[in-house]
């Protein structure tokens, strides 16, 4: 049984509110909680459509200590199975490579359709003889995780029982419904990493909130000012900011990214950033979008992948890296923020620290749904018992 931590006063009003204990950045046994609470249970991004762009192709990841296989099928269906064989558990793919015919078994070589379907059970029922009473190739196919695509975002259910993705991020979807538009990724120079030494939630945690950028981001900040941006909350879905001052970036040639059609005037020069819970970071502007999906790796290891989108295929290669070069550099001024915070988590009874009721609110709103979700989850395991 798991040390239980004191979430109690986590969901007061942000005026009285405290933020989560310490166990929840550095304790391994309340990280593997947190994976059944909060990570399995919802619909939680693994990585991006891009990563597959072309029917057949396949990459294998590592989700939360599970081995997966993100792949897109010969019909052109992004999925995400279990990188394991169904006959003694065999790691299926080790590297990122293109299936050409079906995916073969290194150990044994049972075969599968980019489907999952099991086609091919060599010398299964002794040598010459390919198939066996027992081996039912129609109830072995490849375990598949529950997959979506929103915003070339792969979002994956582990736990198989969340509501369906639409009605989970109907808040989301239709607060940018302007967007709901063909997202064309930058291509190798609009994607990089960041490896933080830092508990996933704080990155969350701070891309919600704008009350740093003074201090932090003093570059963005001298024409997206604090007083510009304004809160965005949805309980229990997501939490950010937005600004009203919103400067496209141009190349030698005072040149612009094609903007997204149809958007609406308040796009001209209103942008908004969005934390989606769990692990999500979402941002929308006129010309570009870009996606973070938080890789939690550890209690206090997290990678971010970037990756920036345009509503053409055929940006300017040099506006392109310009752009990319701005958000690292953003992205990287917050490197010693979150891992700061990260360090002062070991400092034994700090109480989670407080919430500015006007500048924080966002934050504490991720915070109240995570200890909610805590709760639940403590609440259906004691019933258990």
């Amino acid at each position: 049984m798991t040390n239980v931590t004191d979430l109690s006063n986590v969901r007061a009003s942000v005026e009285t509110a405290n933020g989560l204990p310490n166990a929840h950045y550095i304790d391994p046994a309340i990280f593997d909680e947190e994976k059944q609470a909060v990570l399995f249970s919802q619909w939680t991004g693994l990585a991006v459509a891009s990563d597959v762009p072309e029917p057949g192709d396949a990459v294998p990841l590592t989700f939360l200590g599970m081995p997966l296989l993100l792949i897109r099928d010969k019909e052109g269906d992004v999925r995400v199975f279990q990188n394991i064989c169904r006959h003694r558990g065999m790691i299926l793919v080790d590297k990122p490579r293109k299936i050409e015919g079906a995916i073969r078994c290194p150990y044994h070589s049972w075969c599968y359709s980019t489907k999952g379907k099991l086609v091919s059970t060599p010398h299964v029922g002794g040598p010459g003889q390919n198939t066996h009473d027992a081996i039912n190739r129609d109830t072995l196919g490849l375990n598949e995780v529950r997959s979506h695509v929103w915003r070339d975002v792969v979002w994956i259910n582990v736990s198989g029982d969340a509501p369906a993705f639409g009605d989970a991020m109907s808040h989301i979807i239709d607060r940018w419904s302007e967007f709901d538009l063909p997202l064309h990724h930058g291509g190798y120079d609009s994607r990089f990493t960041l490896e933080l030494n830092t508990n996933w939630k704080l990155a969350v945690e701070n891309y919600c909130e704008s009350y740093h950028l003074p201090w932090v981001h003093p570059g963005l900040n001298s024409y997206s000012r604090l007083e510009d941006h304004y809160n965005i909350e949805e309980p229990g879905a997501y939490s950010g900011q937005g600004t009203m001052v919103y400067r496209q970036i141009t190349d030698e040639n005072g040149d612009r990214f094609t903007d997204f059609e149809d958007v609406g005037q308040k796009w001209n020069e209103q942008a908004e950033y969005i934390a989606v819970y769990p692990n999500v970071l979402l941002g929308v502007h006129r010309d570009h979008a870009f996606a973070i999906v938080l890789e939690p790796q550890g209690p206090e290891r997290t990678v971010e992948h970037i990756h920036l989108y345009y509503a053409q295929p055929d940006t300017p290669e040099g506006l392109r890296a310009r752009n990319t070069q701005l958000w690292k550099t953003v992205f990287e001024e917050d490197v010693f923020v979150v891992e700061g915070m990260q360090k002062g988590r070991h400092v034994p009874g700090f109480d989670g620290g407080r919430f500015s009721p006007v500048m924080d609110s966002p934050t504490h709103c991720f915070h109240a749904w995570v200890a909610g979700k805590f709760e639940a989850h403590r609440g259906q395991r004691t019933a258990a018992e």
